[in-house]
């Protein structure tokens, strides 16, 4: 009898280590089925061809009739158009040369002092994809503090302005928003800038737009003179923007090296562009179907086991949910598509849901990512590493958590992904975030949905503006009536009878808030329960 060594050939039939990224993919305790591969193999052939459409300029958005090219962001010469590979490179040129102005002094606040702190203002792929980079590639070095204004709370925006107000002398602001009109950044956009004006500072010098040309933001900021502009463009969707003007002005900034970034995620791209079993983007797409029978049946569960990247899990929220949450397949069915992600980060919920993976309801799977290297690049760790305990460190720890968690769940029958970068570099960020980008397109191929339109998310910006009319109405109605009214006499009164749920809950925000005088006078349910002015 041989030597039994365990999952030991399973791990070397399932894992893959590709080292011109540092990168390592390990999906043995996620085998696929073994007739799977043959199954889909007409569906994988189909997505390489999508794929291959999408990189080469076909129409990948029909509800907006544009072009998908994130791609091109990391490689130009991809791009179908020579004047589109002129705009990238100009681009990636003028982010590089502007940043380069701000840190030398070339570029002064209106007080002439050096720039220290940058504000980036913006929701959604404008804001998480930045604090991602931000989080996970600072370090002592950081040529600025960098800060994130990236909601429409009022409570938030004012603690973030009095953290800042002493340094408002040197901030630069970077407002980010495709068509200049998305409510949260404008009014985050109003909410900074007043700040500034009411502290007495010639606001226009701290201005910086990353915008569409012709919106409503690239106007006024032509308009006002804002101290620089730099492009969006419409072939660039917000989640897969980390590699245009939007991800690398504020990387930039930072001090961050964004052509190794660039650099990382293209030489991801050219593996991932393989049409192998090899290929890991594809293996994760794979892995992701069989695990959720194609139909999303299974919780993606994220954990780093790297401090940072704690914002990878709130990443691949948006990435994933918004790109494969959709109602309909490419033909017009109603078929209800999407993966669930949510995570944290490791070791930490061991002592959080990490109970509930293992003994609780199998509805999940598990993906992990570690880094192997302790210390990310730019921090120097000590010479040598302190022991915790005779012949240990904190990093052994980590390692035994991942690893103890990794079998203890595979024990249970619950599988796992697992995701190695050698160490955490702008280049190895690049190449994990481009990792995503493509499996993302393979499995919305794979499942027959689109990726690159989100006709949900429009459906609510929609429906907000109804609220915000309402709102208008109620107010109007007070004004003219201020005597105490009920929400459904409210509601009849603004010609909004079905509305009247969407009424009362406003009333109630208004009354709290004192808006237009209003106060709320509590009967004994929500029904009697009447609103007034005054008094």
């Amino acid at each position: 009898m041989g030597v039994q060594r365990g999952h030991w050939e399973e791990f070397l039939s399932n894992s893959w280590y590709y080292p011109s990224v540092g990168f390592g993919l390990d999906t043995s305790r996620a085998p696929l089925p073994s007739d799977f591969l043959s199954s889909m193999k007409e569906k994988i052939e189909q997505a390489y061809l999508a794929m291959k459409n999408l990189e080469n300029g076909s129409i990948a958005n029909p509800d907006e009739d544009r072009m998908v090219g994130h791609y091109w962001l990391r490689d130009e010469d991809l791009a179908p158009t020579h004047d589109l590979q002129t705009s990238i490179r100009q681009m990636r040129t003028s982010v590089i040369h502007f940043a380069r102005q701000i840190h030398t002094g070339k570029v002064l606040s209106p007080s002439g002092e050096t720039f220290s702190h940058c504000l980036i203002v913006g929701i959604g792929g404008s804001a998480l994809g930045p604090q991602l980079v931000a989080d996970a590639l600072s370090s002592s070095e950081d040529k600025m503090s960098m800060h994130f204004c990236d909601n429409t709370d009022p409570d938030g925006m004012q603690r973030l302005l009095n953290l800042l107000a002493p340094d408002f002398a040197r901030l630069l602001v970077v407002v980010i928003s495709k068509s200049g009109g998305t409510p949260e950044t404008r009014n985050g956009c109003v909410e900074v800038w007043n700040a500034l004006r009411a502290a007495g500072h010639e606001v226009e010098k701290h201005f910086v737009a990353v915008t569409s040309e012709g919106s409503k933001l690239d106007e006024l900021a032509k308009k006002e003179n804002w101290l620089s502009r730099f492009p969006m463009w419409d072939w660039v969707g917000g989640r897969t923007s980390l590699f245009s003007a939007v991800g690398l002005l504020p990387a930039a900034l930072q001090g961050i090296d964004v052509v190794s970034f660039l650099n990382g995620a293209k030489r991801m791209d050219a593996i991932s562009r393989e049409a192998d079993e090899e290929n890991p983007s594809m293996r994760l797409a794979l892995c992701w179907h069989a695990l959720g029978e194609g139909k999303g049946k299974k919780d993606m569960v994220v954990l780093p086991y790297k401090d940072r990247l704690v914002l990878f899990s709130k990443y691949l929220q948006q990435l994933v949910m918004e790109s494969l949450g959709k109602e309909k397949d490419l033909e017009g069915n109603v078929v209800h598509q999407g993966i669930a992600v949510y995570g944290n980060k490791g070791s930490t919920d061991q002592h959080a849901y990490v109970q509930q993976l293992r003994d609780g309801i199998p509805n999940f799977f598990v993906t992990f990512i570690r880094v192997l290297k302790d210390f990310a690049e730019g921090t120097e760790g000590p010479r040598e590493p302190l022991q915790v305990e005779p012949g240990v460190t904190s990093g052994d720890y980590l390692q035994g958590f991942y690893l103890g968690t990794r079998g203890a769940l595979a024990e249970a029958g619950r599988a796992s992904i697992s995701v190695t970068l050698n160490e955490l570099t702008p280049s190895s960020l690049g190449a994990l975030i481009a990792l995503y980008e493509r499996a993302v397109g393979f499995y919305a191929s794979l499942v027959g949905i689109n990726a690159y339109h989100q006709p949900g998310v429009e459906a609510g910006k929609k429906a907000a503006g109804r609220v915000l009319e309402i709102e208008k109405l109620i107010l109007n109605q007070l004004a003219l009536h201020p005597e105490p009214q009920t929400a459904e006499e409210i509601a009849d009164a603004i010609a909004a009878p079905t509305e009247t749920e969407a009424v009362f809950l406003l009333l109630e925000y208004l009354a709290q808030n004192r808006r237009g005088g209003i106060h709320k006078i509590a009967g004994s349910n929500h029904q009697e329960s009447r609103f007034a002015v005054g008094a």
